[in-house]
């Protein structure tokens, strides 16, 4: 290759270079769109939990960074923090996808005064526009209370964990990765507002990877022509995103750890119950899902998570209505003494009124007027056969004492 054509390649490829770079940074095509935040394959896992046997009332005043580090740079002094100062709101939202907002009914406490000032202005208002001077319940009821509390945050966060690289150049062209690894550390545990026993304790950790790629090439290709090029590409994992796999995986451990010791159970069979709990402890421990052993009760019965079945609702009993006209045949037998009051059938003694029926309803009978009332069958002598009772009918007109 001659001077003057190594030449004209050097100058078409920087000019190529500066074309496309040019055209990158204006062409507003190449500028990506707001999308919502991705899932997880840790938000996945969340959704799929069975639910409970009942919603669990759940609160989190904060969590917050417990690592006071500074994020790493070379050579430069900043003042940015390590990691996002919005973990709340993570796990607020971790906590509600947590069997597809069926498991936990999370309630703000986070900007509780924001809540109580808004409370007061609806109070005000209502005071000065409708001359409420007691407040009308229906409109602003009491606000939900908790009966666990989550506490915790974030409590480690380590840099440059593990690093490495590789690289390789021939004759002035060559190329290298490099790879560095950070670590952070949540903790959360679950308190009983009740007794402020420490019910159970989830500590998770994720690594946040960082990879770069470069390529390049340094040669002479004639005598004092130099032909110079580099390329390179890093992918930094966002440290937002690893935490929020991070409090997830708290969660659904949490879920989990919470059912093997009887804290909650999840409304599923014994053997779907058995088989999350070994899925999940043969992953935390490394092990094989067979050899894991599972929590036992104090009689020595195994726990699985799930829930006992419930024992099924017996019908209400129904009273029965008196059958009256050719229903009555002779010798008929009635369920129970029924008393009849001319066209209405009022319960026996002891027994819960018809449907549709009202003490009010019932007709009482008139003063001179006998009433209606059926044979009632005696217990029978000992010796002898039961006799019914007889009746003499009143004349009409009959005077009711005496």
């Amino acid at each position: 290759m001659s001077a003057a054509s190594a030449r004209r390649t050097a100058l078409a490829v920087l000019g190529g270079a500066l074309m496309l770079a040019g055209c990158a940074a204006n062409n507003p095509s190449s500028w990506s769109q707001a999308q919502p935040t991705k899932r997880t394959p840790m938000t996945v896992k969340l959704e799929q939990l069975p639910l409970p046997g009942d919603r669990v009332a759940i609160a989190v005043y904060n969590f917050t960074d417990q690592t006071g580090q500074f994020k790493p740079t070379e050579g430069v002094q900043t003042l940015s923090r390590a990691v996002t100062q919005g973990a709340t709101s993570i796990l607020v939202k971790a906590l509600q996808e947590a069997g597809n907002h069926g498991w936990f009914t999370v309630i703000e406490r986070e900007r509780l005064d924001n809540l109580l000032r808004e409370r007061a202005v609806i109070r005000e208002m209502r005071a000065a526009y409708l001359g409420e001077k007691t407040l009308n319940r229906q409109a602003l009821p009491p606000l939900l209370f908790a009966g666990i509390l989550l506490e915790g945050g974030i409590i480690g966060y380590d840099s440059n964990t593990k690093s490495g690289g590789l690289g390789a150049r021939f004759l002035g062209i060559g190329g290298s990765t490099q790879y560095r690894e950070d670590t952070v550390t949540v903790y959360l545990r679950a308190v009983s507002v009740k007794t402020g026993e420490v019910l159970s304790t989830i500590s998770v950790r994720k690594s946040i990877a960082s990879i770069g790629l470069d390529a390049n090439t340094f040669r002479y290709v004639a005598f004092k022509d130099l032909l110079e090029l580099e390329a390179g590409v890093a992918y930094n994992e966002p440290d937002a995103l690893a935490l929020q796999q991070a409090i997830e995986a708290a969660v659904y451990g949490l879920v989990i750890e919470g059912a093997s010791t009887d804290l909650w159970c999840i409304a599923t069979t014994p053997e779907g119950g058995e088989a999350l709990l070994r899925s999940y402890y043969a992953q935390r421990d490394n092990i094989d899902a067979a050899a894991v052993l599972l929590p036992r009760r104090a009689d020595g019965s195994t726990i699985t998570g799930a829930c006992p079945p419930r024992a099924a609702l017996q019908p209400a009993p129904r009273v029965s209505q008196r059958p009256t006209g050719p229903a009555l045949a002779a010798g008929s037998r009635l369920p129970a003494p029924i008393l009849s009051y001319g066209s209405s059938a009022a319960p026996a003694m002891g027994a819960p009124p018809a449907r549709g029926a009202t003490p009010s309803a019932t007709p009482r009978p008139q003063q001179n007027a006998a009433p209606n009332i059926p044979a009632m069958t005696r217990a029978t002598p000992p010796g002898g056969a039961a006799t019914p009772p007889t009746a003499t009918p009143r004349a009409p007109g009959a005077s009711g004492g005496g």
